[in-house]
């Protein structure tokens, strides 16, 4: 195919080379940011000192989880990270420190709980408690997915629709205006169309960080790209798909966040064929982008290569049949350049744990935001 081109040096790479030597490596400056830059988070705390945390406006603690009807941080290990990171906020004061509900496989109680106004309101209550406990600044919900099936054996009901949609509401009567609120929002078709009532729920959040990734996942049996910024002829579902359709029924376009990888995934017994693009593939793992130097480059065995109308990169293993899907420098460059070029509300990426401590891609997404 014609758009598959082998990765190499080329003037857009040069740029985004020059973009990252303009900035020391060393340096946390606190600048004022046009649009926000949002990490998710998953570590202990212990290593947050060694990341940009200054090049950030809110890092989202993953994952708190559902105990009855309440939010409950689940052990002392949770909350010494929690800590660690609220204390970052006394050299950084505007990094906002957001609790996060949830995650794939985190809420396998959410459609029930939150079907009664006694478990909504509960939570609301308990949510307060915490971020007052924790002098945190927010909390995100991650529920996969109201109203459509996800996790195995996971109930969904059609009414959970309109229960997120109460569930939002009452947070914001509980919280005030001073409390920020977000939700993690798939970024295919079938969530953006059957899970949220958007016009009734943005006028109560601060942002949705749309999950523009796992476009292809673990369940997909047919290779693709993880999370490509345009749609091609054989993948319809892409950011750009994802933020017309909510432009188009009215979402307000600051209050949107896409979303990055900051990981790859693998697929196993793929066939060369178009070096293993849309074929036949079984998931089999993850790999952290501080990795893919040593463990997806020609020294493993992989070819990279750009899909030039996707603007994503992928890389095949001809040896080993595996073929995988990412986010890197010169992507992460489209699309924070996209978000700021349509006046988004910012972008945000899974998870910050594994990027570089200096070198990475949120050096790449802060040099373009503040460019």
């Amino acid at each position: 195919m014609r758009h598959i081109i082998i990765y190499r040096l080329s003037t857009i790479t040069v740029a985004i080379i020059s973009l990252l030597a303009g900035k020391p490596a060393n340096c946390q400056p606190e600048a004022k940011k046009p649009i926000a830059i949002i990490a998710y988070y998953m570590g202990d705390g212990s290593d947050i000192t060694s990341y940009k945390t200054g090049q950030l406006t809110h890092i989202i603690y993953s994952f708190l989880h559902l105990k009855g009807n309440e939010l409950v941080v689940d052990n002392a290990n949770d909350s010494l990270a929690i800590t660690r990171l609220v204390a970052q906020k006394q050299s950084f004061p505007k990094l906002k420190i957001i609790l996060s509900l949830g995650g794939w496989g985190g809420c396998p109680t959410c459609s029930a709980v939150f079907n009664t106004q006694q478990g909504r309101e509960k939570f609301a209550l308990s949510a307060l408690k915490l971020l007052k406990t924790y002098n945190t600044d927010g909390i995100d919900l991650d529920w996969e997915y109201p109203s459509i099936e996800s996790v195995p054996g996971h109930q969904f009901l059609p009414e959970d629709r309109k229960n997120f949609t109460l569930l939002i509401q009452e947070l914001r009567n509980a919280l005030g205006p001073d409390y920020e609120i977000s939700f993690a929002a798939g970024g295919f078709s079938d969530f953006l169309a059957k899970s949220v009532e958007w016009e009734k729920v943005m006028p109560q959040v601060n942002y949705v960080n749309m999950m523009t990734y796992d476009l292809v996942n673990g369940y997909s049996r047919r290779t693709g790209h993880l999370t490509s910024l345009y749609s091609t002829a054989e993948q319809n579902e892409s950011t750009d798909y994802s933020i017309k359709y909510l432009d188009s029924i009215g979402v307000p376009m600051q209050k949107v966040v896409i979303g990055l990888t900051f990981y790859a995934r693998l697929y196993n017994g793929v066939p060369p064929t178009n070096n293993g693009l849309y074929q036949k593939g079984k998931f089999s793992g993850y790999l952290n982008f501080k990795d893919f130097d040593e463990k997806l480059g020609p020294k493993s065995g992989y070819q990279m290569y750009w899909d030039s109308i996707a603007k994503a990169p992928y890389a095949y293993n001809r040896s080993t049949r595996t073929f995988a899907t990412f986010d890197n420098i010169q992507s992460v460059y489209y699309k924070t350049k996209y978000a700021k070029n349509r006046n988004l509300g910012g972008v945000m990426f899974w998870e910050l744990s594994g990027d570089k401590f200096s070198g990475g891609l949120l050096d790449m997404i802060y040099a373009v935001t503040t460019e």
